[in-house]
């Protein structure tokens, strides 16, 4: 058996060491232009956090959106429980919560709409439903002043 001789110094002792292709047959090894390479890395991570910070701040928006929400809610419910009732709220009802002309409110079963010709109070404030927990769900809240003579001609 005849072995191939080659001279030590003619061979590469860690071929996956070095820099540059080994062999007439090694693929072509060129350095990588770092600044290229970070500056497309820099660009995907800047994209993905920005994605990532857009979807925090859209869960922020929906979370304020329900704070006012509920600070509404509880306006109108401490107008309900202070305003004048000549009843007594049955639970899963819509109600109407009206300010009177003195500055005071009523709660009525008389929507605004179903008063006829005279409408007795100054504003309709808003359309409220009795849950079950005895909390105020606001249905329909008015933040403008109607012509209510308009509304029943």
């Amino acid at each position: 058996m005849e072995s191939n001789a080659v001279e030590n110094k003619n061979v590469a002792k860690d071929p996956g060491l070095i820099t540059y292709a080994h062999t007439a047959g090694s693929a072509v090894i060129r350095p990588e232009d770092m600044g290229k390479v970070k500056g497309k890395a820099q660009m995907a991570m800047r994209q993905q956090t920005q994605d990532a910070l857009e979807k925090i701040y859209r869960q922020i928006e929906l979370l304020k959106k329900q704070a006012q929400e509920i600070v509404e809610r509880i306006d109108i419910s401490e107008r309900i429980y202070q305003a004048q009732m000549s009843f007594e709220p049955v639970i899963n009802s819509s109600y109407f919560l009206y300010e009177k002309k003195d500055g005071t409110d009523v709660l009525s079963m008389v929507g605004p709409t179903e008063w006829g010709r005279k409408f007795p109070y100054n504003r309709f404030l808003a359309t409220v439903h009795l849950l079950a927990d005895h909390t105020w769900k606001v249905e329909f809240l008015n933040s403008e002043k109607i012509d209510y003579e308009l509304l029943v001609s």
